[in-house]
């Protein structure tokens, strides 16, 4: 068998390996779930105002949006008052 030192470098090789796909799965799943807060706030304000917010700033200052800029970067792109904006998180 194995050395104990080369099974212990090994088993934490992998769980290191684990851990580190497991924060990235978590970190897209906050990417989503920022997205579709984002896309709700803005359907939000199309039925109150009659119209999709031009800027992702409107939905923070008006409806309390809060978007951690820390951690993902948020593209929003208005096109029209009666077309839903496109929206894209990546965690940084």
């Amino acid at each position: 068998g194995w050395p104990a030192s080369a099974s212990a470098l090994a088993n934490t090789l992998l769980s290191q390996g684990c851990s580190g796909a497991f924060q990235h799965a978590a970190r897209e799943q906050s990417a989503a779930s920022i997205r579709s807060t984002v896309l709700a706030s803005a359907a939000q304000c199309y039925a109150i105002e009659g119209s999709y917010p031009a800027s992702i700033s409107h939905l923070e200052d008006v409806y309390g949006l809060a978007i951690n800029r820390n951690d993902y970067t948020v593209n929003y792109e208005w096109f029209a008052d009666n077309v839903p904006p496109t929206v894209t998180v990546v965690a940084r």
